[in-house]
């Protein structure tokens, strides 16, 4: 039984001024199919055929794990319109004689917790599995190929220059460990867009910010990951840090309209900033909303104190905020609050 937040959350994406009927009756490919973000992009799809299609769209999910894959999607048992591949994106797709007619490639390890424990990992999914998508997308003929890049490939931009436009680039250090994940998402974004110029292939890149929601992973390594699991388990929030960084945050649902919203209706060989810059807020403040949504709980702020995540490796950047600008002219707008977009979080994870 499919939990009731997420099943508002559905609906409310298929409701947005969407072209779907674009993808009636297509196969399309999704990488990364056990994490966060391309998870939710494949519930919304199967919700579209039990509710709109009349001609199926055919899924094909693509992750490492087996058991991963199998455990993230069990409340839709053996559906037919749901393939599963099990694959490295490293290694050469098998496509069997399917024809693709999109690629959605969003396999990377986006927590900070593995930049510092599986660097080589982290930089060949958006390398090496970028090539190997792209060349199969090239090879189908796919109506539309989307990269799932992210706000870290701006690197170290002042505050003074927020909010951050597409074409705003700052410094990375491609000597730090860290910059394994955002020198991978650099370099795939130009293998899109060499790609495009060389074979004519319609790609499109998306740049998510701080995206939380339903269905994320509670021990991410990211800090409002640890919150929501902090107030889920009712454990008073822990500073590590001084708290002064500011972040602006998207709620998932408004972040799955944008994504599909740039793959249906985007420019090709162009970059898309998906984030909620109504939505900024300092760590600390963060901190204190969630703590204030739930009074009932009576848990309370601790002040920081080092602690250390084997692995996990700090961004230096003290502020992140999107410029919406062009994703907004796609007619894009977010719709959750700060407040109503972690409530319903937490409460999906309490079984609502």
């Amino acid at each position: 039984m499919r939990n009731q937040i997420i099943c508002e959350d559905l609906e409310f994406i298929a409701k947005a001024p969407i072209p779907w009927k674009d993808l009636e009756g297509k196969n399309i490919l999704i990488t990364g199919a056990t994490g966060f973000l391309p998870a939710y992009m494949i519930e919304l799809l199967l919700f579209l055929n039990d509710n709109f299609f009349q001609k199926k769209v055919q899924i094909f999910a693509l992750a490492r794990n087996k058991m991963k894959v199998l455990d993230r999607f069990q409340n839709y048992g053996k559906r037919p319109d749901l393939n599963f591949l099990i694959q490295d994106v490293c290694l050469p797709i098998i496509d069997e004689g399917t024809r693709f007619d999109f690629v959605i490639h969003a396999a990377s390890l986006a927590s900070p917790k593995f930049y510092g424990v599986d660097p080589v990992g982290t930089i060949l999914a958006n390398t090496v599995g970028t090539a190997n998508l792209l060349a199969l997308a090239e090879k189908h003929k796919s109506e539309a190929f989307l990269f799932f890049s992210s706000a870290e490939v701006y690197g170290d931009i002042s505050s003074d220059r927020m909010p951050i436009r597409e074409d705003c680039f700052g410094p990375l250090d491609p000597l730090l460990i860290r910059s394994c994940y955002a020198e991978g998402k650099r370099a795939g974004e130009n293998m899109c867009i060499s790609w495009s110029q060389q074979y004519g292939l319609p790609v499109k890149i998306i740049r998510p910010f701080h995206t939380y929601g339903p269905g994320m992973s509670l021990d991410d390594g990211r800090v409002f990951a640890d919150f929501v699991s902090d107030i889920v388990h009712g454990r008073n929030i822990q500073m590590t840090s001084d708290g002064s960084a500011v972040r602006a945050f998207c709620y998932l649902a408004d972040a799955v309209v944008g994504f599909f919203m740039v793959l249906l209706k985007g420019s090709p060989a162009q970059a898309y900033n998906i984030g909620n810059d109504l939505c900024k807020t300092s760590i600390v403040e963060l901190a204190e909303l969630l703590i204030g949504i739930f009074p009932e709980k009576r848990l309370k702020v601790v002040p920081s104190k080092a602690v250390n995540s084997p692995g996990y490796i700090k961004s230096k950047i003290s502020v992140s905020v999107p410029d919406t600008c062009k994703i907004r002219a796609l007619g894009w707008s977010p719709s959750y609050s700060l407040k109503e977009g972690f409530a319903r979080t937490i409460r999906s994870f309490s079984g609502e």
